[in-house]
């Protein structure tokens, strides 16, 4: 009994209407609900308090003649004082940015203030009516007349602070007209009753309704700003809190920081999973990651797989590392899909303002440019912005600038690495990688443009570029060589790409089966049903395709069933180790032994020793490429290679 009553008065001076037979409220919409209270009383506090030191002047005023105007007149310099301090204060308020969420602290404070004004106007009357002339009860009677009619407009949304406003000033009445027995008072009591009673009554007609009305809107705004699937705020709630917390910044130097987010293992629980798994994987992230932040903050998602959060009010840089701290921990224990247990990872990039920047563009763009690093430097890292993150950025976007023109500059250009076919011991292809020599960085490896060129869909026009040299290149060559062209996702997920190859190999003039396409699994994703239909189309015209890296994914069983491959390429990781570590030789093996039941050709890679070579030969590899081979060489240089001395040796061997 004792926890309900205190929990009801609680909610009570907390401004609940709930307390008063309203609608009940979570803490969040509560706390909302109070932010829209707090901002319609800060519209009408300048004028209330103006309206207050006018009234404390005129009190003064019709006092002047009366034995208590010393006291009069102390009370009303000191009522208009506080009220003038207190309408400054209220101006300057209203010029900041409304916040979203008011605590219920804050609505104690202003209960207990509403309490301690009101009380000021209840001692009036009971102060200075007994000794005041006629004229100066009159004034008495008007302004508390009028002051509770005020105190109903300006907190008509809050129950009880428009109670503990009135009350007071009711008591004072009530106790100054039970002293004067003369009829017309209490006429006049009787009205103040009535209209009292008429006001508060509309007081609590209108914050219910009032209440109502923010939680429609706190409804229609939820599906705007809300993300559908964690229901956690979406970008476009992320923005206008980024943007509030810039105007406080502005206005009153209240620092913030922006904590920027990405999964390390989003694509990797959707590659193994499917979507499905992976929406479940998104909504328990956001759980935990919600429950790491202070009350009134809340994680925003504003990408696939990536996060933020603004902190404001920041008292010091330690308190966003705090937070990012708990954001690496909320990953420490698996997360439960489909029964299966899957470890996540985060990592973080973190901005503080205005150190960093004052701007949306300039917070964002370094919150990124500290997120690049922090993954680069691996899962679970936390990295704050710094000078050197800019100058990558800037680097990061001139090369993707240049990367767009590299094409028409004719910066591009092809190398070509041989394959070995053991059982022929005879070159019988090469693969066709590609380089960019820019004017003045050099030689960039594509490890940093390639990137660059799927995120911005420069892809699309080097790999066509790439298929058409490769083809164009293929057509020199005897007609028993064969070239492998490397694809990434983004391009095999482009329907035109099929048009593409077979436009190639027309120009050129060269058989379907010399072309070979090598797709990662990695780059698959989850999507591979709509790459198998242009896997099988491609097998239909005649060309192979090669799945890559085979092994260091998740689903290369899974692939090889579902997705018409013609070669496997063993990752050079399992090669390199073979020949010291027993399970990367069982494994080596084992690949083979499963090609060949499924009849599919297998090529070692990373082959750089003449034992490693002996070995594969023995267990049978069909094909072998690595620097013991041949290293990558330009077109001029496939002629010789097919001729070298080397190679003569290596295949007597």
């Amino acid at each position: 009994m004792r926890t309900q009553l205190t929990n009801y008065v609680a909610r009570l001076f907390a401004g609940d209407l709930s307390a008063f037979g309203g609608p009940a409220t979570d803490e969040a919409v509560a706390g909302h609900i109070r932010a829209e209270q707090m901002s319609l009383v800060l519209g009408y506090s300048v004028g209330i308090m103006l309206a207050n030191a006018c009234n404390a002047t005129v009190l003064a005023i019709a006092l002047w003649q009366s034995p208590d105007r010393i006291p009069a007149l102390i009370w009303a310099v000191a009522v208009a004082g506080a009220a003038i301090a207190f309408g400054l204060q209220s101006h300057a308020s209203r010029r900041i940015t409304k916040p979203q969420f008011v605590s219920r602290r804050a609505m104690h404070r202003l209960v207990r203030n509403t309490f301690v004004l009101g009380t000021a106007w209840g001692i009036v009357p009971v102060a200075f009516f007994a000794n005041a002339s006629t004229g100066g009860q009159l004034v008495i009677t008007c302004l508390c007349s009028g002051m509770l009619a005020g105190g109903a407009l300006a907190f008509a949304t809050i129950p009880i602070a428009a109670i503990a406003f009135t009350a007071p000033i009711f008591v004072g009445i009530a106790i100054c007209l039970s002293r004067n027995g003369d009829l017309a008072f209490l006429l006049i009591a009787f009205l103040v009753v009535v209209y009292g009673s008429v006001l508060l009554r509309g007081v609590f007609v209108n914050s219910i309704g009032f209440a109502r009305r923010v939680m429609r809107q706190i409804e229609a705004e939820r599906i705007v700003r809300q993300d559908p699937l964690t229901h956690l705020p979406n970008r476009v709630a992320f923005n206008e809190t980024l943007d509030g917390a810039l105007k406080r910044l502005a206005l009153s130097g209240e620092e913030f920081a922006v904590l920027l987010l990405d999964l390390d293992r989003f694509k990797e629980v959707n590659d193994r999973f499917g979507h499905p798994a992976g929406d479940e994987f998104l909504v328990q992230v956001a759980s935990r990651l919600q429950r790491c932040t202070r009350a009134a903050e809340h994680v925003a998602r504003i990408g696939g797989d990536e996060f933020a959060l603004v902190m404001a009010n920041l008292a010091r840089p330690e308190d966003a590392l705090e937070i990012a701290e708990r954001f690496v921990a909320a990953f420490a224990e698996p997360l439960l899909i489909e029964g299966c247990e899957i470890v996540g990872a985060t990592s973080v990039g973190i901005v503080l303002a205005p150190r960093d920047g004052n701007t949306p563009l300039d917070i964002m763009k370094n919150a990124d440019a500290a997120l690049y690093r922090a993954k680069k430097a691996g899962p679970g890292t936390i990295c704050f912005f710094e000078e050197a993150d800019d100058k990558a950025s800037r680097d990061r976007k001139t090369l993707q600038t240049d990367l767009a023109g590299a094409v028409a500059r004719n910066e591009l250009f092809l190398v070509f690495q041989p394959f070995l076919d053991l059982g022929n011991n005879r070159i019988t292809g090469f693969e066709a990688l590609l380089r960019w020599q820019h004017p003045s960085r050099g030689l960039v490896p594509p490890s940093e443009f390639i990137p660059i060129a799927e995120e911005t869909g420069l892809i699309h026009e080097i790999g066509e570029w790439v298929i058409r040299r490769a083809c164009a290149t293929l057509s020199d060559w005897p007609e028993d060589i064969r070239v492998a062209v490397n694809f990434s996702a983004a391009q095999f997920h482009n329907a035109s790409i099929l048009q593409t190859i077979v436009q190639a190999l027309a120009d050129a003039r060269v058989a379907p089966d010399r072309l070979e396409i090598e797709i990662t699994e990695s780059m698959l994703l989850s999507k591979y049903g709509s790459a198998a239909s242009i896997l099988n189309a491609l097998l239909e015209l005649g060309a192979t395709v090669a799945l890559d890296d085979f092994g260091t994914g998740f689903s290369s069983l899974t692939y090889l069933r579902k997705l018409p491959f013609s070669r496997i390429k063993i990752d050079q990781s399992f090669i390199r180790d073979m020949l010291v570590q027993p399970d990367c030789a069982a494994i080596v093996k084992s690949v083979i032994s499963l090609a060949r039941d499924l009849n599919i050709d297998v090529v070692a890679e990373g082959v750089e020793t003449a034992d490693q070579l002996e070995y594969l030969r023995q267990i049978a590899c069909d094909e072998v490429q690595g620097y013991l081979i041949g290293r990558p060489v330009s077109a001029d240089g496939v002629q010789a290679l097919l001729n070298s001395k080397k190679l003569r040796a290596i295949f007597a061997a």
